[in-house]
């Protein structure tokens, strides 16, 4: 039940009343309980109020997944502040910008990332303070220690800002997308009925805790519920597969390029014991067939597809736990969530099975962009937020995601989709991972593009072998016209593959003429 104060920061407010002495967190060097998280972020809250944070003021995070990350975002909800999470993967220029744009009065950095946080501090920026530093004086910690376990929560209005996340900017300037406490509250109540969580989960959370995929699939709706969360520093597969055997972790949320990794590993760590793992969450990108059934095959467990967006709930597409499961589909929208498919040229509603732009409507939808109310209006119409991706839905009302409009591949007038292309290409033997993007064409207008990691001991493969094999599997006209095979996908700050570098690659050393 939502507290009177209305506020997220009170999320685990019936987990300290009934199991305050159960563990909430587990991190690398520090486990708290219940009660003693409560007190942090109590104690949290009250240092900001010392250093002047008031209500609707913004307070940046620089930080890499800790415990301390968690105890200063709802601490900073409690007293009516705004968490502005950054992600520690952007370059100090577009760090500058989100620091710049949000107005952040303050900004509290981990210890290890001092030599980035010393090349954003200006003249007449924000004030930084330190967390971390073995014991050294005016720290977070030490700030910490001195403050009082005694706070009143702010109350604070339905559509009053809590959260600002900025998206990744890979088609512009980052833009900070307005969640509000009521939007937030709703979205992890409803996420953690369809995932049925209970006290008795324990989630991995490997995934950046500054992206909405570890916050909505994890943290929020197991501080709601009373479940514990296992934060480990980073993503390295044997330590996710090591932590699941460790902590008897029930599931774990992750993106595809993630899972691709800890399948790849786990061969050679089956003394592991994983038997607790009941199933894990998927989402953040368009999930191949072959990765499911790859998953579910080694775990034998559920594989939990999802869809969401930091503007958009962030949850809006879940595979329930009960029900029917529909491969490659990421699931019925969550209870409350509205979609509708858009024809992309006259703005009106498709049936089912036909492609066009997904919209949504939902209480958790963002309020609009941070200071960029001439975008809002575009993104926004009479409540619907147009996300700009690609999907249809089913008979059922099941979703799937095809990828971005501007992703889209018009080949002289024919239509292709690069998850469509990637899952004909993955049936090839040495096909490990793939990643299709568009090009300009002289003759067809666009054409596909493939970069390929190859299965070791398959090295003698050719440029024109894959082409073949796709002509002979799929659409000829969507053939990929050029074949490039790397060692390794480029992975950007949450995970997913960076598409912006692959361009930059086919930009800078493609000579050849597009065939």
């Amino acid at each position: 039940m939502r507290p009177a104060s209305g506020n997220l920061g009170d999320l685990l407010h019936e987990a300290v009343t009934f199991t305050p002495h159960k563990l909430a967190v587990i991190g690398k060097h520090e486990q708290l309980t219940y009660k003693e998280l409560d007190e942090r972020i109590k104690r949290a809250g009250n240092v900001f109020k010392s250093l002047g944070i008031v209500k609707g003021d913004r307070v940046a995070l620089l930080f890499p997944n800790d415990v301390s990350f968690i105890e200063i975002c709802f601490g900073l909800m409690r007293i009516g502040a705004v968490p502005v999470p950054l992600n520690i993967k952007l370059s100090i220029e577009v760090l500058s910008y989100i620091l710049t744009d949000s107005g952040a009065k303050l900004v509290v950095y981990k210890e290890s990332l001092l030599d980035k946080a010393q090349r954003l501090q200006t003249g007449d920026g924000p004030c930084f303070i330190q967390a971390g530093g073995h014991h050294q004086e005016n720290t977070y910690e030490d700030l910490r220690e001195k403050a009082s376990t005694e706070l009143e929560t702010v109350h604070v209005e339905d559509d009053d800002l809590c959260f600002l996340p900025y998206t990744s900017g890979s088609t512009g300037k980052p833009k900070g997308c307005m969640l509000t406490h009521h939007g937030q509250w709703w979205n992890a109540y409803t996420t953690a009925k369809c995932y049925l969580l209970d006290r008795e989960d324990r989630a991995l959370v490997a995934v950046p805790l500054y992206h909405k995929n570890a916050m909505i699939n994890a943290v929020k709706p197991c501080l709601m519920v009373g479940a514990s969360i296992v934060i480990r520093p980073d993503f390295d597969p044997e330590d996710v597969i090591a932590s699941i055997d460790q902590y008897k972790c029930t599931y774990t949320t992750g993106v595809p390029a993630m899972f691709k990794m800890i399948l790849a590993a786990y061969q050679s760590l089956t003394h592991y014991d994983v038997s607790s793992l009941q199933f894990i969450v998927c989402g953040s990108s368009e999930v191949p067939i072959e990765l499911l059934e790859a998953l579910k095959r080694t775990f034998d467990i559920k594989i939990m597809e999802a869809y969401g967006l930091t503007e958009g709930g962030p949850q809006v597409f879940a595979t329930p736990r009960w029900g029917t499961h529909k491969q490659g589909s990421s699931g019925l929208p969550i209870p409350g969530c509205e979609v509708q498919i858009v024809d992309l040229d006259k703005n009106q509603e498709l049936p089912a099975n036909e492609i066009g732009e997904l919209w949504v409507k939902n209480p958790g939808v963002v309020k609009g962009y941070w200071n960029r109310p001439e975008l809002t209006d575009v993104k926004f119409k009479g409540g619907w937020l147009k996300t700009g991706d690609l999907a249809y839905l089913d008979e059922d009302g099941y979703g799937y995601i095809i990828g971005r409009t501007d992703d889209m591949i018009n080949i002289g007038g024919e239509n292709a989709y690069p998850k469509e292309i990637e899952q004909v290409l993955l049936k090839h033997d040495a096909v490990e991972d793939v990643c299709v993007i568009r090009t300009k064409h002289s003759v067809k207008g666009e054409a596909p593009v493939a970069f390929i990691k190859k299965v070791q001991g398959y090295e003698a493969t050719t440029e024109e072998e894959i082409k073949r094999f796709f002509i002979e599997n799929g659409p000829a006209y969507a053939h990929p016209r050029l074949v490039f095979f790397i060692n390794e996908m480029p992975l950007g700050g949450t995970g997913k593959i960076d598409k912006g570098q692959l361009k930059n690659l086919l930009n800078e050393h493609n000579t050849r003429r597009i065939p």
